[in-house]
């Protein structure tokens, strides 16, 4: 009878290298969930050491202590101490430390130590700790310790044997029964100061670290200065938007002329009929809409993943803090709200690092007005189809318009709070901004990889699913009824859609809206890139004779600059996603929040398309 694979959690503080280590040990099998009744992130692995035992890796949320104070680190602690409904204790903890800055480290490990009968501490990134002249006495630290501690280097080829070879050591000294659950009490102020000394004697008896020298102080010296700094995090910002233009336009040609070729072929070998409509329409012309824009959004991602990996994301926060203090925010609600560049989803659920509640509840409901990356498909259809590919200043126009949508979202962001505080949550000071800032490292192409490959994933998940499912809903209502062949007006200005568009006509009229907008806007509250592939079906099925349609030239033919402009800023503050309204209401615990975010946003919308068109209207732009 096989053996049954031993459950092993990693738990650090946040920028430990966790998630290397995490990626080093399971390689491509592994999956991310939440657990259950939270939406907090949980990433479960397998591997095999090589004894050939089988354990199952899970990764924790970052934490300083089992004293938690945010939902990311009460899930790590209640994981550790086996309160998970259905989840067994941990047979192994392993507490990932930064061997270059191992001192905050050391006081989890005791915590653990004394709570959990099987505890390693792993110090990680030992390369960087050597090359600094850090010097560690293993022995000696295990022993003050009283646990096994082992070096590791999570992203070499071989930096993770010692590790392998105490979990093998570890897994064959553990009894065969179950692991007991853990006992813990809170500790007092007085007995986490006592621990804190000891963590702080053990680190002077066994770590011995020379003054600080290397790359991190000059490059902190240029890079946190108080007006470059901040001139250099916009230009990173700047460089950003414009290559989610100049760098995508490859693959995004290459993946036009694959859905170009997939839709000649439909013509071509289906019968005229229902199934030929649906299979060019629906499921090429409008999904394909969305799929094309696939490479902007790696791009996006791309960035924000070097950003971290590199250790200034931290700065970034850093040289922010005074700004978002001046509009009410906590420091710490930088990080959540650049995160909101790829998805507004993760970001409310990365708040969980603040621990007032006030200060986590303004960022959460200024998160969904950051320009996520579900907004580009729109954006960069909009932008394409009306804004010449030329040059302002030697700037690509384009990219100009992107990077200005993204810093209208910031700024709307940082006025909502501002006015959030100085309203609502007037009278309760913002806390002060606390946060260790890790070295700088060379960033791993491999873990970049991975998360890459995890948003690509997700991204045509649900372009498979979700996109899938509401395309093929509009599909239907654009196609039924059909009208009689010789009917005095094109079969799809009869038809369901756009009996829907025409009834909601009146409200957006004044902002420039045709009935396709409106069903566009109606399907895209599932989910913003809807839009597109609501914009795909419509047209596609309008232009179904007259050869193949291009979406982009056929916007430009139908819209003024003046609508284009209306709906840039409508999509700029429109609350046009259904999961993170969901998700408000679940993270505050209240409709009355979801509500208050709902409204507050669509007024801003509004508004803001209705200036747009009004304006629109007089501006003229230079000829590509």
């Amino acid at each position: 009878m096989a053996e049954a694979p031993r459950r092993v959690v990693l738990v650090g503080n946040p920028n430990c290298g966790k998630t290397s280590l995490f990626n080093a040990l399971t390689g491509s099998r592994q999956k991310v969930a939440n657990y259950p009744g939270v939406t907090v992130e949980r990433k479960e692995g397998v591997f095999s050491t090589p004894q050939g035992r089988k354990v199952e890796l899970l990764d924790l949320p970052g934490t300083y202590s089992l004293r938690a104070r945010s939902p990311d680190e009460e899930i790590a602690r209640d994981v550790i101490l086996g309160r998970i409904a259905n989840e067994p204790v941990p047979d192994i903890v392993l507490c990932v430390a930064d061997a270059s800055n191992p001192r905050l480290s050391l006081r989890l490990a005791l915590e653990l130590r004394n709570v959990c009968p099987h505890v390693g501490l792993v110090l990680n990134m030992a390369d960087i700790a050597r090359h600094r002249g850090i010097d560690i006495d293993i022995e000696r630290l295990s022993s003050e310790l009283k646990i096994p501690v082992v070096p590791c280097i999570a992203v070499r080829p071989k930096g993770t044997n010692a590790l392998l070879s105490l979990l093998d050591k570890e897994i064959t000294a553990l009894r065969e029964v179950s692991s007991p659950v853990p006992r813990w009490t809170p500790p007092s102020p007085a007995e986490i100061c006592v621990l804190q000394k000891e963590a702080d004697r053990i680190a002077a008896s066994a770590v011995k670290i020379p003054p600080r020298q290397g790359v991190t102080p000059k490059l902190d010296a240029v890079l946190l200065h108080p007006v470059w700094g901040l001139l250099i995090l916009l230009a990173v910002l700047f460089l950003m938007f414009q290559a989610v233009f100049t760098w995508a336009e490859p693959p995004m040609n290459a993946l036009k002329m694959g859905i170009g070729f997939l839709a000649d072929l439909a013509s071509q070998f289906l019968p005229e009929g229902l199934l030929r409509h649906f299979v060019h329409d629906a499921l090429i012309c409008g999904v394909g809409a969305v799929a094309v824009f696939l490479p902007q959004i790696l791009i996006l991602f791309f960035f924000i993943l070097l950003l971290e990996d590199s250790g200034y994301m931290a700065r970034a926060a850093f040289l922010m803090d005074k700004i978002m203090g001046a509009a009410g925010l906590h420091g710490r609600a930088f990080i959540p709200l650049l995160s909101s560049f790829a998805c507004a989803i993760p970001a409310i659920m990365a708040t969980r690092v603040i621990d007032n509640r006030r200060d986590r509840l303004t960022t959460i409901l200024i998160a969904p007005l950051m320009p996520c990356s579900a907004r580009i498909p729109v954006y960069a259809l909009i932008i394409a189809a009306f804004f010449p590919a030329t040059k302002i200043w030697g700037v690509q126009l384009q990219g100009l318009v992107m990077f200005g949508l993204y810093a209208l979202g910031i700024l709307s962001g940082l006025a909502a709070a501002y006015i959030l505080r100085r309203t609502l949550w007037r009278r309760i000071p913002t806390e002060p901004f606390l946060m260790e800032l890790p070295d700088y490292k060379a960033p791993n192409l491999r873990n970049i990889a991975y998360g890459l490959l995890q948003r690509a994933s997700l991204f045509l998940r649900r372009a498979g699913t979700t996109i899938a499912a509401i395309t093929i809903l509009v599909w239907a209502l654009a196609a039924f009824p059909q009208s009689a062949p010789n009917a005095a007006v094109p079969a799809i200005e009869t038809s369901y859609a756009a009996r829907i568009g025409k009834a909601i006509e009146p409200v957006f009229a004044p902002l420039g809206f045709n009935w396709k907008i409106n069903v566009a806007l109606i399907s895209g509250m599932a989910a913003r890139e809807v839009a597109v592939a609501t914009l795909g079906t419509v047209y596609s099925i309008e232009e179904s004779g007259k050869g193949e349609a291009v979406l982009g030239s056929a916007l430009a033919s139908e819209w003024s600059l003046a609508t284009a402009l209306a709906l840039l800023a409508w999509y700029a503050f429109a609350p046009q996603c259904a999961s993170t309204l969901m998700l408000i209401r679940k993270e505050t615990g209240s409709l009355k929040w979801m509500l208050f975010s709902f409204g507050y946003m669509i007024t801003l919308a509004y508004a803001a398309a209705f200036i747009a068109y009004r304006v629109g209207g007089a501006l003229t732009l230079p000829v590509g």
